[in-house]
């Protein structure tokens, strides 16, 4: 079972889709040559938006749950609403928040200069024309070709902290962020919700710790930091808590890592200036290396 997150807005291509989808045998070990999407008896999740404001809204929610179920495969009309450029907008969107989840384009402007615009200004991994001929076994045949491409990447070690190349990490000093899971670790210790140590960090503050770590040693202020989250609502007061969350997840990590006993707590190392500082009057904050 695969969970899908499909933005269209017309209905008669949702209903023309959405049964195929949500039956269709995805699996990667089952054989390419069968139309399972007939005898399937899967239970596929197929989140379906009509229009990019509502999909813009759940994209955006998402980041404050830490239970969230991302995607697998995102698909996307192009032209939604008149708009020719609704889909590369919300795909933009897509690519910040969910990095490691592959976007199809499913269009009836397929070979005109919508495509080329998509493929020069996004990550879209796929352009498929909604007029031809096997529509519905082409839109299965290349979500399990992108599924099966994800699986051959993780495969090959992406997710292993220790093996990722150098655009797949940031590191600095004991610091590693994982930008394929968006993961964070302190001294190996792996960043875990300070509330409940059972569950990871939540999505805003790892993405708050990375651009503070992108943009050292300059601060980054609450606008300029709402424009790089691109989220709803984000003031002086959220910054603040989210970074209090982040520094006590770091405590916590120090604390619970024994490689660390002797080194300094991250409480006593943001004492001393580094790590994450307070910058200013004017509610910004900077990630200082900590030597």
């Amino acid at each position: 079972m695969i969970k899908l997150f499909w933005v269209e807005d017309q209905f008669h291509w949702i209903d023309r889709f959405q049964s195929i989808l949500e039956k269709a045998d995805f699996s990667i070990d089952s054989a390419s040559t069968e139309d399972n999407s007939a005898t399937s008896v899967n239970d596929n999740e197929v989140d379906i938006y009509r229009f990019e404001e509502s999909a813009r809204h759940e994209i955006n929610q998402s980041i404050k749950q830490n239970d969230y179920q991302i995607p697998d495969i995102v698909i996307l009309d192009a032209n939604m609403n008149g708009d020719n450029d609704a889909g590369l907008s919300l795909s933009k969107l897509i690519n910040r928040v969910w990095p490691q989840v592959p976007i199809i384009f499913l269009s009836e402007h397929s070979g005109t200069s919508t495509e080329e615009k998509v493929f020069a200004n996004s990550q879209t991994r796929d352009f498929i024309a909604k007029h031809q001929e096997n529509i519905e076994k082409v839109l299965c045949w290349r979500i399990k070709a992108l599924l099966r491409a994800t699986l051959i990447s993780q495969s090959t070690g992406l997710n292993d902290k220790n093996s990722l190349d150098n655009d797949k990490q940031i590191k600095q000093g004991e610091l590693l962020i994982d930008l394929i899971t968006w993961n964070v670790y302190w001294y190996g210790e792996k960043l875990m919700n300070p509330k409940n140590q059972q569950r990871p960090l939540a999505p805003t503050p790892r993405k708050i710790l990375r651009y503070l770590v992108d943009a050292s040693p300059h601060p980054v202020n609450t606008s300029q930091m709402e424009e790089k989250l691109n989220l709803e609502c984000f003031n002086y007061a959220s910054y603040r808590q989210h970074i209090k969350t982040l520094r006590s997840s770091f405590q916590n990590a120090s604390i619970n890592n024994n490689s660390s006993k002797n080194q300094l707590s991250f409480s006593e190392i943001c004492a001393k200036g580094e790590g994450i500082v307070t910058f200013g009057d004017d509610g910004a904050y900077c990630w200082k290396q900590i030597k």
